[in-house]
């Protein structure tokens, strides 16, 4: 049956074929992953006992079909320093940290980890070619050079807080969610997150050697997971994704990127102006949620299924109450990961309207009705960041209502 973008009736594009298909795939009962995970595996034939041994920490996931782009060049770190989000003029060597490229309206173009070797930075994305050809028109006179190395590096994912070191292969720690020097944070304190006890670095190997990389692993006793598991274990952590998170509308302070992504004390770049006056003035308009979904009718939505705030008549809060097209309620957002958690069942993130009630019991739509979810908040509805500057006065008039601070 083919697929058609909500809310709209129009077909859905068909998505490209992966730039990379794994040679992983070849094992007995790997099952191909789709979407933006096409080109490797989303589990090898038992997802839950994939799940359990990366939570436990000791597995290791094929990441190949990640992006991967360099800059070299004596100016490469002021350089990127100038164009993204990110405070990288004195970025140690091997000192993982992540950076957002933003449009002039402060919205989400791309984000990437970043990390230098002391003689070229690495950056992982999901945008690869798009990445690296905004970077390269944007040289001018700068000793830098950029290139998209994706066909000669891939990425094996492991369950490690560790940067790589001395001598090690180019290594990104994930530092979400503990805040930045820099940053700040509109969710909960650092060590009441969920996701502060998720560990995950990407360790890039070259290509050709990525059967022997994860061999040498599994004879280490980690056996090799799919991207079930680790999607699952994101979706705990409430860990934003480009690919799945973001759309055309998306600014960081949303999906409290701000964490990690943004240092919100340094020199001018693209779209800061939206980054430094939501912060201090405004409110996000929309809001990052962690959806627990009513599996008890076995109906599971789809990335992209719109989600309902129900009519105060309606009462339609059990799965299957609702045919397809008459959910009872309004639409406030739109679901973006779906997951199947080893212990917390069916999962999702979704972006919603800021003012939805923080306690109200949602709906989202399905293939076959609607199921019921309960809300945890990730970015709260008040829109506050933990550092929020105390207001000097009243907002010049209007300012509250801006488009783009969600006033």
């Amino acid at each position: 049956m083919s697929t058609v973008v909500p809310g709209t009736g129009e077909p859905a594009p068909q998505p490209a074929a992966p730039r990379h298909r794994s040679p992983l795939l070849a094992r007995h009962g790997a099952v191909p992953a789709a979407g933006p995970d096409a080109g490797v595996a989303w589990h090898y034939g038992d997802p839950t006992a994939e799940q359990r041994a990366l939570a436990r920490g000791g597995a290791v996931v094929d990441q190949s079909h990640l992006g991967v782009v360099t800059v070299t060049g004596p100016d490469r770190l002021s350089w990127l320093h100038s164009l993204t989000s990110q405070d990288l003029t004195d970025l140690p060597p091997r000192t993982s940290t992540e950076l957002l490229v933003l449009d002039p309206q402060g919205r989400l173009e791309h984000a990437a980890g970043v990390v230098d070797d002391g003689t070229t930075t690495w950056l992982l994305t999901e945008t690869a070619p798009a990445l690296a050809a905004w970077l390269d028109r944007m040289r001018f006179m700068l000793r830098v050079e950029v290139a998209d190395v994706t066909d000669a590096w891939a990425a094996v994912a492991e369950p490690l807080d560790a940067e790589g070191g001395e001598g090690e292969p180019v290594t990104w720690r994930d530092p979400w969610p503990r805040t930045a020097a820099g940053g700040t944070r509109y969710g909960p304190a650092d060590d009441d997150h969920p996701g502060v006890d998720r560990r995950w670095r990407l360790v890039l190997v070259p290509r050709d050697r990525l059967v022997e990389e994860v061999r040498a692993r599994e004879a280490a006793g980690w056996p090799l997971v799919g991207t079930w598991a680790a999607e699952a274990l994101r979706v705990e952590a409430w860990r934003p994704r480009t690919s799945h998170e973001v759309d055309e509308r998306t600014i960081p302070h949303e999906l409290d990127w701000l964490r990690t992504a943004v240092h919100l004390h340094k020199g001018c770049y693209r779209g800061q102006e939206t980054i430094a006056r939501v912060h201090n003035l405004g409110r996000p308009p929309r809001r990052l949620v962690m959806l627990h979904l009513d599996g008890s009718g076995h109906l599971v939505p789809e990335a992209g299924a719109e989600v309902y705030l129900p009519d105060e008549q309606g009462g339609a809060t059990r799965a299957g109450d609702a045919s397809e097209g008459s959910v009872p309620g309004r639409p406030v957002g739109r679901v973006t990961t779906v997951a199947r958690h080893h212990e917390l069942g069916p999962v999702a993130l979704a972006v919603v309207k800021r003012s939805v009630p923080e306690d109200a019991v949602l709906l989202v739509d399905c293939d076959g009705g609607a199921v019921s979810a309960g809300q945890e908040v990730v970015v709260p509805g008040e829109g506050l960041s933990a550092d929020r500057p105390a207001p000097r006065g009243p907002l010049t008039r209007g300012l509250g209502h801006h488009p783009m601070l969600g006033g």
